[in-house]
């Protein structure tokens, strides 16, 4: 059932803004959390969204989106976390498996340890809640890159992730060094060689208009190119249709305005409210 609508813009989702220091990544990290009102809480355990690149969450802004969406009565109230990024974006991003052919990457597996061992322990310390209902991380361009590669290989502590305008392309060799698409696209690489774990989905958006490479000259774009084959590959890994939702915006573009377009409707796939008919 829908809340009140006559309920002030902001009543529904409060933001506090929390800065903690991170031993492995040597800096301070800054986490915005966006928590339901406790008066449209049913009682049950909630579920923890964690989202890389928080920062431009500000922009768009995700308080507004997530309360229209709980005054709606579209999504179930869970708890969002912006994780802002750093200065060394390009290198706490990426990979653990690797670093890419110019060796960006190299601190994504200090990132990933800075998740679990700092960042999580501080987010159950804040919110008060030792155990989430469930997980999920969702991430834009190499933040998106980054949040695919923390999911697929903890899958265990996982049950969604969210991929805008995924970093899809990169790779461990250049173009001109003998790149093959089979083998040094690092995701697809890490899919390929992975495990078939049945709870994870994949909510994957692209922009018609993200870029205008196009590097085998086939008449669509490299970034829904990557896109389309990570689907191959999971497929052929074992998952279907019911674990895999592609959004291809025709006037999608690689900035925040596509992506605030788009993130109520991973909301919805994620949280929505199934009404009984």
């Amino acid at each position: 059932m829908a809340l009140d609508k006559n309920e002030p813009v902001t009543a529904l989702v409060t933001v506090q803004t929390h800065t903690l220091y991170s031993e492995y990544l040597e800096r301070e990290l800054v986490l915005d959390i966006y928590q339901p009102d406790t008066s449209i809480l049913n009682g049950e355990a909630l579920s923890l969204l964690l989202i890389n690149d928080g920062q431009d969450l500000l922009k768009m802004p995700f308080d507004g989106m997530l309360n229209d969406l709980l005054a709606d009565g579209k999504i179930q109230p869970l708890i969002c976390v912006g994780i802002h990024c750093g200065p060394d974006r390009k290198m706490e991003y990426g990979t653990a498996y690797a670093t890419d052919f110019k060796g960006r990457g190299a601190k994504a597996g200090m990132y990933t340890k800075a998740l679990f061992e700092e960042i999580m322990p501080f987010i159950r310390k804040t919110v008060g809640i030792a155990s989430f209902r469930d997980k999920s991380f969702a991430g834009f361009s190499l933040g998106a890159l980054s949040a695919l590669d923390i999911v697929w290989n903890h899958a265990s502590e996982f049950s969604r992730v969210g991929v805008f305008s995924g970093s899809l392309w990169w790779r461990r060799k250049a173009y001109e060094d003998g790149y093959d698409e089979e083998q040094d696209r690092l995701m697809h690489l890490q899919v390929r060689k992975g495990q078939f774990h049945p709870w994870l989905r994949f909510f994957l958006q692209c922009g018609q208009l993200d870029e205008t490479a196009d590097r085998n000259n086939n008449g669509v774009i490299d970034s829904i190119d990557d896109a389309l084959d990570l689907i191959v590959a999971l497929k052929a890994k074992g998952f279907t249709d019911e674990h895999i939702h592609y959004l291809e915006l025709p006037e999608g573009k690689h900035d925040i305005t596509t992506w605030a377009s788009a993130f109520p409707k991973f909301l919805q796939w994620g949280w929505g409210i199934r009404l009984e008919v």
